[in-house]
């Protein structure tokens, strides 16, 4: 079985679907940052000391494993060249 349809199985389920959709930003965040990091040919390691971090954190925040915050996702945009831009919508 595919991925995607197990995900359509799962997300028949109502309380399974509103606990996949709290994340979807988060997930949106993880994927661009990999998709910039990757872009600027950068390891994980390079991105977190142009940030000022460890590479450890840059490594959770890539894999979902914490709530980042919006410093914290400041200074990762400004390390690759970005700024953000939240909107309600």
């Amino acid at each position: 079985m595919r991925h995607e349809d197990v995900k359509k199985i799962l997300l028949q389920d109502q309380e399974t679907k509103e606990e996949y959709d709290k994340l979807e930003v988060l997930y949106e965040i993880k994927r661009e940052i990999i998709r910039l990091r990757t872009e600027n040919k950068l390891s994980q390691a390079e991105l977190a000391e142009r940030v000022g971090t460890k590479q450890s954190a840059i490594s959770r925040l890539e894999a979902g494993e914490y709530n980042p915050t919006l410093e914290f996702l400041a200074k990762v945009a400004k390390s690759l060249g970005k700024k953000i831009e939240i909107r309600f919508y």
